[in-house]
C-alpha cells in the first residue's frame, strides 16, 4: 500500500474489497462530515491494509469539550445498534469514548484534547505504515496471521520487529 494523506478517506476507494465498503458506509453515516469539527481521522488496521474480518473502525478525535462531543455523539450517532459511550484516561488524558455498529462494521470513536496528529492511535499508525512500506508484503503478512491468532497490532510488529519491553513505547521509538 503506498504512502497517502490519512486526513482524507479517498485512499479507500483505491483499497481493497473492505475498504471500498467502510469508505461507502462511513458516507452512508455521514461521520467524517458530522464529526469534522473534531478533525476526524480513520486509524487502525485498515487504513494501512492489516485488517481481519473482526477489526472494528477506529476514528480518533480532537475535542476540547468533552461534554460538547459526547453531546454530538448521543445526538447523531445514539440510536444506532449497540451504542455506548464512555470516559476514560489514556496517557493521563481524558478520552470520550463511543462504539457502536453500522452496516457490517462496529465504529469506535475516541476523542482526546489533544491534535489528532498527536494523538497515540495516529502515531502508532504513522510508524506502522512506514514499517510495512519497508518491511514489504511477507511481511504484511505474517502481521496479519499473527493478529488472526488473537495477537493485538503493536504486540505483533514488536514480535517481529524483536523489540522489547512495552510494544507500543516500542513501536514509538522503533
Amino acid at each position: 500500500m503506498p504512502k497517502h494523506n490519512f486526513k482524507s478517506l479517498d485512499y479507500l476507494l483505491h483499497g481493497n474489497e473492505r475498504h471500498r465498503l467502510a469508505f461507502e458506509e462511513m458516507n452512508r453515516l455521514q461521520i467524517f462530515k458530522t464529526l469534522q469539527p473534531f478533525d476526524p481521522v480513520l486509524t487502525g488496521t485498515l487504513s494501512i491494509g492489516i485488517d481481519i474480518p473482526s477489526s472494528d473502525l477506529d476514528i480518533i478525535c480532537e475535542c476540547v469539550d468533552h461534554n460538547a462531543f459526547a453531546e454530538v455523539l448521543v445526538h447523531e450517532f445514539g440510536s444506532l445498534h449497540n451504542f455506548k459511550i464512555s470516559t476514560a484516561y489514556a496517557n493521563k488524558l481524558k478520552a470520550t469514548i463511543c462504539e457502536f455498529e453500522f452496516g457490517s462494521f462496529v465504529f469506535e470513536i475516541f476523542g482526546q484534547n489533544l491534535p489528532t496528529e498527536e494523538q497515540n492511535a495516529y502515531r502508532h499508525m504513522i510508524k506502522e505504515h512506514t514499517i510495512l512500506l519497508e518491511k514489504g508484503e511477507e511481511f504484511r503478512k505474517q502481521i496479519i496471521a499473527l493478529k488472526l491468532r488473537g495477537i493485538k497490532t503493536e504486540p505483533a510488529f514488536a514480535d517481529l520487529l524483536g523489540l522489547e519491553g512495552d510494544p507500543y513505547k516500542a513501536i514509538l521509538d522503533y
